[in-house]
């Protein structure tokens, strides 16, 4: 659990920081604009580098805050699209509803949709139907869950809207999705799956395939 906490806050002090990924900050925006307590955390790091940027002669800061950042280049808004923003967050600047997404079915009960946020990055949201069960994989790289409606469970404990998972190669899970409303998360995975168990050789050559192709694209 301190690793954890300790990876998130890694996360919000790099967005802070203005070194965060174009992917990872619109994570770091989103899981910040559901949890009012985290963004006290990075208020507190926000001061912190500000008074270093503030103190560096040669560069005299704008003062901007987070949401200036993540909406300041997008043209002027109706009020319906307003109202949406204030209820997705940042995702609102890419995403109009959940339910006008064309999403991508992998599996039964699987759905993915990729959205491109810079011309080298991706970001990937997730839909579970009720009751899905993800096949126990680990992850080569770093994967960022961010829990957007309903929630899943798996072998470490049960995570609900506005909730942050980040695993690595350490960890091995199989997540289910709630029986009752399924769930949607924001998804970003620096590096392949790695499954385990009797399907494993055949989804691992799937993973590699589909990551391949969507490379070379």
């Amino acid at each position: 659990m301190e690793k954890s906490s300790n990876l998130k806050n890694e996360l919000i002090f790099s967005y802070a920081a203005g070194t965060a990924s174009i992917n990872k900050s619109l994570l770091a925006a989103t899981y910040l604009f559901l949890n009012s307590n985290e963004r006290k955390v990075f208020s507190f790091f926000e001061g912190i580098c500000g008074s270093t940027l503030n103190n560096y002669q040669k560069i005299k800061p704008k003062k901007f805050t987070a949401e200036d950042c993540m909406i300041e280049n997008k043209p002027s808004q109706s009020k319906s699209e307003i109202k949406n923003i204030d209820i997705n967050g940042p995702l609102g600047n890419f995403i109009d509803s959940y339910n006008k997404i064309n999403w991508k079915k992998i599996f039964k009960g699987f759905d993915e949709y990729e959205f491109s946020v810079s011309p080298s990055e991706k970001a990937k949201l997730i839909k579970l139907a009720p009751n899905t069960r993800i096949p126990l994989h680990s992850h080569q790289g770093q994967e960022y869950v961010l829990v957007l409606e309903g929630s899943f469970k798996d072998e470490f404990g049960t995570y609900k809207k506005g909730d942050l998972q980040i695993n690595d190669l350490r960890i091995k899970h199989t997540p289910v999705s709630c029986p009752i409303n399924g769930c949607i998360c924001l998804s970003i995975v620096e590096n392949d799956l790695i499954f385990y168990g009797p399907f494993a050789p055949i989804l691992n050559i799937i993973t590699f395939l589909k990551s391949f192709f969507s490379f070379n694209k």
